[in-house]
């Protein structure tokens, strides 16, 4: 079954702030002072690692109890090397991460291989690592100018 999931964007007055929102939820994202925000809120490139550790830990929460793990903790550690020369247009590197790496703690009452394998699992099944690991075509539909 294909769900179709919706978000929206929008600039506010001050500085790179953007309200974000889905379903009636809102997250406020922002710049550091730096590129010309007023730090208010994680900028979007956090935004994206922060859900890419969301998206494991509901998937392992979600799949613990069935695959018989005994999940009592799980928390992961993103981070991502983005070099700021590319969205800048001052070098010809990517205006993306070139890498993401994330560590996993885990607190359970099993094995190491069990836990292991859960992990692969959890990899495999995070809709977050799927798109960031093999991409996804994004699509313009329409520019709609208002005057």
């Amino acid at each position: 079954m294909v769900q179709v999931l919706k978000a929206s964007a929008r600039k506010l007055p001050e500085g790179m702030q953007v309200d974000t929102g889905a379903r009636g939820f809102k997250i406020l994202l922002d710049e550091p002072e730096d590129l010309g925000g007023t730090d208010k809120g994680m900028n979007p490139v956090e935004a994206v690692l922060g859900a890419l550790g969301a998206c494991q830990t509901i998937v392992a929460f979600a799949f613990a109890e069935a695959k018989g793990i005994d999940l009592q903790e799980f928390e992961v550690d993103v981070e991502g090397d983005l070099d700021t020369d590319g969205f800048l247009g001052l070098s010809d590197v990517r205006p993306g991460c070139s890498e993401i790496r994330f560590n996993i703690h885990v607190k359970s009452s099993n094995s190491e291989e069990e836990i292991a394998e859960f992990i692969d699992f959890v990899e495999k099944t995070c809709p977050v690592g799927d798109m960031l690991e093999n991409g996804v075509k994004l699509v313009r539909s329409n520019i709609i100018v208002e005057n």
